[in-house]
């Protein structure tokens, strides 16, 4: 079975590791099925990216790598486990800015191997495939782009009353989002191209999940390269969604709080019709939401399952929802 996932952030990392529980790929190898008889392939969000202290981030190609490598932040969700901090503190001890972004030691050496990789000409999808063979995540990592694509917000400035275009990681971390924010912007998105062997992942999979994942600056962000959309609409395999919203509340994050910024109720209902159905002009041809909740679109199929990832087990049994849903053998 070849599955293609739509992902960003630590909900879907976390859900690539479902994945691979039901599937007995990577660090799960030898627990099910044999590893060669599937392929995991994720197109994985950098509309987070940025270039920050000289270095180029990719928080979710890193989150992604990690958890799936065995060297997450178990505590966190991100960065590297048994972290130090020295470098933050010495940039802090200089007075340098930003001084809100938590840059971690570990954490700077993958930063450092792919800012020099890139400055020497590599595409961001050789790069992490590089990056990946130090942690051997058992599944492909593919750049939603090898073009820079970064999503900025727009914002009416705390300290001058202005409105203003910053960064996404400002307005995430050190805003947290609660700043008045008008809309996003994928910056360079209209000029990318998606990156190599994602529209063939999607081309020639036997199903793609959407993850629970946030569906404005992560899945949305993906799907602004131009492509992207294009491929999951004409691809032959079932595309099923998850809802990231449980009981009006993301599983993680602030996902409502991107919604809200588009107009869209934070409800499991809501973001289905802001995906849409395939048989329309949309994406979906099946969701999944929590227990309790309630979702109807016209030509998608909808189910009500557990959807906590509250362990690799668990999840694994949303992913063996998700290929029920869409008639595929689990």
């Amino acid at each position: 079975m070849k599955v293609t996932v739509l992902v960003g952030g630590v909900g879907g990392a976390r859900f690539l590791l479902g994945v691979q529980k039901l599937l007995g790929l990577g660090q799960f190898a030898g627990s099910g099925a044999d590893p060669g008889e599937h392929q995991l392939t994720a197109v994985v969000n950098i509309g987070d990216d940025a270039w920050m202290h000289g270095v180029r981030i990719c928080p979710d190609l890193d989150t992604c790598m990690y958890t799936l490598g065995g060297g997450i932040d178990p505590e966190r969700g991100w960065g590297h486990r048994n972290e130090t901090w020295h470098a933050k503190e010495e940039l802090a001890a200089y007075g340098i800015q930003p001084d809100w972004f938590g840059l971690g030691d570990r954490d700077l050496a993958t930063h450092l191997v792919r800012s020099q990789m890139l400055r020497a000409g590599y595409p961001l999808g050789q790069v992490t495939e590089a990056l990946c063979a130090r942690w051997q995540p058992g599944a492909a990592l593919l750049p939603a782009s090898d073009d820079r694509c970064e999503t900025h917000v727009v914002i009416t400035d705390p300290d001058t009353g202005d409105r203003r275009a910053i960064h996404f990681q400002e307005w995430w971390v050190r805003y947290r989002a609660q700043i008045p924010t008008h809309s996003f912007a994928f910056v360079g998105a209209e000029q990318a191209t998606a990156g190599p062997g994602v529209a063939e992942a999607l081309a020639e999979a036997d199903v793609v999940f959407l993850a629970p994942s946030n569906p404005v600056v992560s899945i949305g962000a993906i799907l602004a390269v131009p492509g992207i959309r294009g491929a999951l609409r004409s691809t032959a395999a079932p595309v099923i969604g998850y809802s990231p919203i449980i009981a009006g509340k993301p599983l993680r994050g602030m996902a409502d709080e991107c919604l809200s910024v588009l107009g869209v109720e934070s409800s499991s209902q809501a973001v289905a019709q802001h995906y849409g159905a395939r048989s329309g002009t949309g994406l979906l041809d099946g969701w999944l939401i929590s227990e309790g909740d309630r979702a109807e679109v016209p030509g998608v199929q909808v189910r009500a399952v557990p959807l906590l990832m509250t362990d690799p087990a668990a999840t694994a049994q949303m992913v063996r929802a998700g290929l029920d849903l869409a008639g595929l053998p689990a």
